[in-house]
């Protein structure tokens, strides 16, 4: 390699030195040889055709799927001084006419484009006309309908390279590529020759961990998981928009700094959020996985998939986005098989191939999730690696995991596959196993050989399982030209001939484990008893306070806020606004000395806060709770504010009171003059002013003789709790 490029990658990128297979690539593709490269996320594969990009002489494009992903690259390259710019939608006419001036004066060294915009007429005859040093393909698994984000508009890349320039030579790169998909993309671009430079897909600094998907505690579990990670930069994936919008609003509700990302924000928002992301103004990042490829935020700590992935390949490349700086990074997965069934259907309306091959990558994932194997083995296995031992550095490594003896097992889960002559999938050995009766087994003669129902004393997902884990051991594989099917390995015939003790795993049984996760919930809840010594010193100070201010005790905080407070112990003043019941409001104009006595407590009998466990909903209501609050500023009756919001007085008047007792100050006395004169108005406040409880149904009692409506009582304690506590 020329010295020169040796030492534009010290002065232009920063690095004294190559990284694993890189050197070798950059001398390749700068041979004009075509090359694919498979490089896991971190890996550094961009540098692997931006340096040479910066020694050749012309432009190279970059053809890139995502908007995101070229802006971000542009911008850290035109940071670093290098000349490059993207064509894509986002750009109007100007634009784009000034960014094709400055390609065809040679002055650019990297054009990013969008696969779309390669296919349009006025953009091919452009870059006919420019001097080109060579074609980039980024994200190269979109080519592959097996991939995990197949795109049709990439299969139409080579030709349109053809039509451009036909002799430049192409690099193909991707972070996620099974055997079957490599195959695929070079088939694809006629790139069977091409050198291949692939490197280990083990990402040694990541820790995997799966949990169950529990409906109460995983946003319990989400928040106490981030709070104990708290100042790291963090990304949370979740598959549909309104779930991230759900998710980034709970956060920020729980004192969480996070933001959502998806397809669906203006684009000025978007692009905020993830400047604000990479800047470290952000914590958190919920996202579709529309954020994130080609992200190059080096210390992202951890990666939380709050749905399941739609295939491992997804999941892999999204996981490798944490920890790139080669620091720790945990990648924590909540799993429930009923987000497989859910997936499963979106998938109904989809071509018969497409559909089969969607179910079989779901069916990878619930494996995953469900098994009791080493994880770091289970994904280097689907990536066609084999690793000898056991990570030790997983979820699974660090448990105690339950085998059992799998010799006679694993035994006839091999002759199934020899005796179905190396041409079926798992499913259908194990069908053939359990002797399922079906026309498809029967077609075949499968229900005549030996094999077929000589293991129905087990069920279906113990021999699922032990057939993934003689994949996982390479006893079988899975054959590159027919996707799915199984086929013996050399280790499995010398295991036929000569059988030998083997302790397989067994699964974990999620549905128990949720089951259990629940009733434990559950549980907690209902033994949520708080600390009564704190209850009584909290109480002391609340009489106090009101005594110096000459107001009931309630009027400070109720009751149940008290309770409360002496159960999840807040020592700060954002931990005692999610009490409820309290609020930003009456933190400010109470709450120093109560937290002051809460932190002394807590201190002087060493207890362990629950406080990452305050989980505040944001809830739909809030949207209401704005408009409520407007209205009354505007003044209108309550009535029609009712009305407007199509809810009922007493419903209304709930809202007002939740929006009160958290501290936020309303003014309807125009409401209160409108339906009592003042000597009624001065019975209540003196009636309030001397009650030892705001209890509607003793004031009802106390005030018999006034004849007073419940709404009245109601309306006249939302003004004087208003007036005086907030």
């Amino acid at each position: 390699m020329e010295e020169n490029v040796k030492s534009e990658l010290k002065k232009i990128f920063g690095f004294s030195q190559f990284r694993g297979n890189q050197e070798f690539i950059v001398d390749n593709l700068l041979n004009r040889k075509n090359t694919f490269v498979i490089m896991p996320t971190g890996a550094g594969k961009s540098l692997c055709y931006q340096l040479p990009a910066v020694v050749s002489e012309g432009t190279a494009i970059v053809i890139s799927p995502l908007i995101a992903l070229m802006k971000n690259q542009v911008d850290q390259l035109n940071a670093i001084g290098v000349n490059a710019h993207f064509l894509n939608s986002t750009l109007n006419k100007t634009e784009a006419k000034k960014v094709k001036a400055q390609v065809l004066s040679g002055d650019t060294k990297l054009l990013y484009v969008a696969p779309e915009s390669l296919t349009k007429e006025e953009n091919i005859n452009f870059l006919k006309s420019a001097k080109l040093s060579f074609v980039a393909i980024d994200e190269a698994h979109c080519i592959s309908e097996w991939g995990h984000d197949f795109r049709p508009e990439y299969r139409k890349i080579k030709s349109i390279v053809a039509q451009i320039a036909p002799t430049l030579p192409i690099i193909a790169l991707t972070a996620t590529a099974t055997p079957k998909v490599q195959q695929d993309i070079q088939r694809n671009l006629q790139m069977e020759e091409a050198d291949l430079f692939k490197s280990s897909f083990n990402r040694t600094n990541l820790f995997y961990e799966v949990k169950p998907k529990v409906k109460n505690s995983t946003k319990k579990n989400l928040i106490r998981f981030i709070k104990g990670h708290k100042g790291k930069s963090g990304i949370i994936y979740c598959l549909s928009r309104k779930k991230v919008e759900e998710i980034a609003d709970f956060l920020k509700v729980n004192q969480i700094n996070a933001a959502p990302y998806h397809a669906g924000l203006e684009p000025a928002v978007r692009m905020k959020n993830q400047d604000d992301f990479l800047n470290e103004d952000l914590e958190v990042i919920v996202a579709t996985i529309a954020f994130g490829m080609g992200i190059d935020k080096p210390d992202v700590r951890f990666v939380i998939h709050y749905d399941v992935p739609k295939s491992l390949e997804g999941y892999y490349q999204e996981t490798g986005r944490a920890g790139r700086d080669g620091l720790e990074g945990h990648c924590l997965m909540f799993y429930s098989y009923n987000d497989i069934i859910k997936l499963d259907k979106f998938n109904k309306d989809k071509p018969v191939t497409e559909r089969e091959n969607a179910k079989v990558l779901l069916q990878e994932m619930a494996a995953y999730a469900e098994t009791s194997v080493c994880r770091r083995k289970f994904i280097l296995n689907y990536f066609g690696e084999q690793m000898e031992n056991d990570c030790g550095y997983c979820d699974n490594c660090k448990r105690d995991r339950v085998t059992f003896e799998g010799m006679d097992l694993l035994i006839t889960a091999l002759e199934a596959v020899v005796q179905c002559n190396q041409r079926f999938g798992l499913a259908h050995l194990v069908k053939v196993i359990l002797g399922e009766e079906n026309e498809y087994i029967s077609s075949y003669q499968h229900d005549q050989l030996d094999v077929y129902g000589k293991g129905k004393d087990q069920d279906e997902k113990i021999w699922t399982s032990v057939l993934r884990q003689a994949m996982i051991r390479g006893f079988i594989e899975k054959d590159i030209e027919n996707y799915g099917v199984l086929k013996l390995t050399e280790a499995g015939k010398e295991f036929l001939e000569d059988p030998f003790s083997v302790a397989l795993y067994e699964d974990q049984d999620f549905e128990k484990m949720e089951e259990e996760e629940e009733s434990a919930e559950a549980e907690g809840n209902s033994n949520l008893a708080y600390d009564e010594d704190l209850f009584e010193l909290l109480k002391a100070e609340r009489k106090k306070v009101a005594k110096a201010k000459g107001l009931p005790p309630y009027v400070i905080f109720q009751d149940p806020s008290l309770e409360e407070m002496a159960t999840l112990y807040p020592t700060t003043r954002e931990e005692l606004a999610q009490i409820n019941g309290v609020g930003m409001g009456k933190v400010a104009k109470f709450g120093a000395t109560f937290l002051k006595i809460i932190s002394q407590y807590v201190d002087e009998n060493e207890i362990e806060t629950a406080s990452d466990v305050i989980v505040k909903t944001s809830g739909s209501r809030s949207k209401i709770k704005i408009s409520i609050i407007q209205q009354i500023d505007r003044k209108i009756d309550l009535e029609e504010i009712a009305d407007n919001l199509n809810i009922s007085l007493a419903e209304l008047l709930q809202e007002i009171e939740q929006i009160i007792y958290s501290g936020t100050k309303l003014n309807i006395d125009y409401y209160i003059h409108h339906i009592m004169d003042e000597e009624r108005e001065e019975i209540l406040h003196d009636y309030f002013m001397s009650a030892d409880s705001d209890q509607i149904q003793t004031a009802l009692d106390e005030l018999e003789d006034e004849d007073f409506a419940e709404d009245e009582l109601r309306v006249y304690r939302i003004k004087f709790i208003s007036d005086h506590a907030n």
